[in-house]
């Protein structure tokens, strides 16, 4: 039986349109159907998305920690065993993680854990990389925890930092990468292919050392979907 997954998403949702496109097209082989999308804002591109499939859709409105019980009641009502944040500008209630610990995955713009925390989202996650002067930046597919971008990480990919970079140059290039790698690791876990039980600490792996070289866009490179496997640290 596949999993039943609800997508948690703030704005534009195409992060959860890759998402639907990919198990789309794996068809029979896919571990899971997105069957909720839920978001805190009435009018996100997610629920346009979502509704275009005939998903179900709801809205968590209210203060950082008002929308607990709401949260917990729509994901029990639909029956939710996987939930995928997808940009999602919202602190997950702790009652919530705590009820689908190992359930609850993230992406993030960056190498986790740099560039992460509080308040590290959206562009001001990539201006922060490009002030720093690093050179590589990335994608971290992780697990959520009570602690804000500090979940066991299950995969990584990096993406070069070009001289001439502004925030939103490097924003639409991580994107792509995020839109190839967000979706297989939803799959994995959805599949019980990736467990938190099985994944390793940070200290345990270098996930960068397993991965092959490459030049200039990751997303171009056609081994990147063939060798996602490798990225997988779990």
């Amino acid at each position: 039986m596949r999993s039943r997954i609800a997508v948690l998403a703030s704005g534009g949702g195409t992060n959860l349109q890759a998402i639907l496109d990919y198990l789309e097209a794996i068809g029979d082989r896919r571990s899971g159907d997105v069957v909720l999308v839920a978001s805190n804002r009435r009018d996100a591109g997610a629920l346009d998305r979502a509704r275009s499939r005939g998903i179900a859709t709801a809205v968590l409105a209210g203060a950082p920690r008002a929308d607990a019980p709401a949260l917990g009641a729509v994901l029990a009502e639909q029956r939710i065993d996987l939930v995928v944040l997808a940009g999602y500008l919202k602190l997950i209630p702790a009652d919530v993680i705590d009820a689908y610990t190992g359930r609850i995955v993230n992406v993030h713009p960056a190498l986790l854990p740099a560039f992460g925390g509080p308040g590290m989202y959206g562009q001001r996650v990539h201006q922060a990389v490009i002030e720093s002067g690093a050179r590589v930046t990335g994608v971290t597919a992780h697990f959520v925890d009570r602690e804000y971008d500090r979940g066991r990480i299950i995969a990584q990919w990096p993406v070069p930092v070009f001289a001439g970079d502004d925030a939103a140059s490097l924003a639409a290039r991580v994107l792509r990468v995020e839109h190839l790698l967000f979706p297989r690791v939803v799959d994995a876990v959805a599949g019980g292919r990736v467990t938190l039980a099985n994944c390793a600490t940070a200290a345990e792996r270098s996930l960068l050392d397993a991965r092959p070289a490459f030049t200039l866009f990751p997303h171009e490179n056609s081994r990147l979907a063939e060798n996602m496997e490798l990225v997988l640290g779990c």
